[in-house]
This record gives C-alpha cells, sequence and structure tokens, in this order.
C-alpha cells in the first residue's frame, strides 16, 4: 500500500524527527523512483535556550545552522533532493495560530501536490508534534481540489510518543526496512548534538530496538509502524 502512489509530503516539526519517524520508509520509497519532498515546520533548537535567548542569539544561530547542515546530510543518506525549512521558533508551535501552521502546509500541498502526507501522532507528549498533526489535520480537509490527497499517515517518535502513557500510539500499517535500517542508521547519526547514551529512547540501541518490536508484530526482522488517519480510494 505505501508504494502505491508517485508523491510522497514528509511534514515534521524538527529536523531529526524525519529520520527517527520514517527514516527507512522514505529510503525505501526514494530507492522506488517516489518523488518525496520534507519539510521542517520548527527549527529545533532554541528551546534549549530558555533563559538569556538574546544572550545567546550568535550561538542559537550557529546550532540552527548546524542541525540544517545535518538534516540536508541525512537526507541524502535517504535519498531526498526536496526540502524546505520554515524556521518557526521551537516549543512554541501550541501556542502560535493553528492556521499558520497549516497555511504553511496548504500552499506546500497547493505547490507540490502530494498523493500522500507523513506526518506525527497525535499521540505524543511534545506539544510541537501535536500542532503539526493538527495542522495536518486541518489543511487536508476534502474542501477543494487544490487540498484533496489519497491520504494521511501518522508515525512515531523515540522520546516523545512512548511516554504518552495514557494514550498509546496504535499503529494499523507496518512497513519491511530489512533492507533500509541501515541506512536510518547511517542518516541518524548525522544528527551529532541529537544522539543519546542507551537507555535513553533516542540512542542508536532504542531505535534499533523498536524496528525489531515493530518487525516481530509484522513478521519482519526490522520495521516502521504507521496509522493510517485516512485513505481515500483512487
Amino acid at each position: 500500500m505505501i508504494n502505491d502512489y508517485k508523491k510522497y509530503l514528509v511534514v515534521v516539526a524538527h529536523p531529526d524527527d524525519e529520520v527517527l519517524g520514517c527514516g527507512g520508509t522514505i529510503k525505501k520509497l526514494s530507492r522506488s523512483n517516489k518523488n518525496i519532498k520534507v519539510i521542517f515546520i520548527a527549527e529545533g533548537t532554541s528551546c534549549r535556550y530558555k533563559k538569556n535567548q538574546i544572550k545567546y542569539k550568535k550561538e542559537i544561530s550557529k546550532s540552527i545552522k548546524s542541525r540544517k547542515k545535518y538534516a540536508l546530510n541525512a537526507l541524502k543518506d535517504l535519498g531526498v533532493k526536496n526540502s524546505e525549512f520554515y524556521d518557526l521558533e521551537c516549543g512554541k508551535l501550541n501556542s502560535i495560530p493553528i492556521t499558520k501552521i497549516s497555511n504553511i502546509i496548504e500552499e506546500e500541498i497547493k505547490i507540490f501536490r502530494p498523493d500522500i502526507i507523513i506526518t506525527h501522532s497525535d499521540n505524543d507528549v511534545n506539544m510541537d508534534h501535536k500542532a503539526v498533526y493538527q495542522g495536518c489535520l486541518q489543511s487536508t480537509r476534502p474542501t477543494n481540489k487544490l487540498n484533496i490527497i489519497g491520504g494521511l499517515l501518522s508515525f512515531e517518535i523515540l522520546s516523545s510518543t512512548e511516554w504518552k502513557y495514557s494514550k498509546i500510539f496504535e499503529p494499523n500499517l507496518f512497513v519491511n526496512i530489512d533492507k533500509e535500517l541501515k541506512f536510518k542508521m547511517k542518516a541518524i547519526k548525522r544528527y551529532k548534538s541529537e544522539i543519546r547514551k542507551f537507555p535513553h529512547p533516542r540512542s542508536i540501541e532504542a531505535i534499533d530496538a523498536l524496528a525489531k518490536y515493530r518487525g516481530t508484530q509484522s513478521h519482519n526482522k526490522y520495521a516502521e509502524a504507521f496509522k493510517i488517519i485516512r485513505i481515500f480510494s483512487k
């Protein structure tokens, strides 16, 4: 099913979410010569400088540039050439009008005309992730021909989705990434500032463990899991 379409728009909150959430699937699609675009709504760095942001302005700017460089290298590993960075302030997406996020996504839909949109789960503790999910949901309402898409899928993010203990991520679509996991691992290692030591969920060991777990659920060695939010029949 995941391979039945031509154009895929991956909408994420921060650089590294694209690899954690669906890096193996992106590589699988690029190997099949699918047209893929990844957009990053927030910059993913400034929220770590909550105190004296003016004092650290140069350092924040440098960190944002470094993270963009990591992202471009990671996307290259995954076979993606088309991307866009919107650099909204991270950690605050839930405090801005949701129309600002949905307008960005709507414009991308109008320009790129994707068949499938892949984004975050609503079952996250990270409010930026939830805001991006809501923006995707809102911008893909089938109200006119410009925003009618083939389907909307959501993925899980380690260090966020699994911590929503009261309402867990319940996937209903699994993608075999037996041949793609090594590319996902290579891509995530590009984000030098984001990798943590085990048992942190954003460690190499945890990423491998999740891929194995989703694999056992779907009779594969490794897999990525998604929840189908909606699919429109062709």
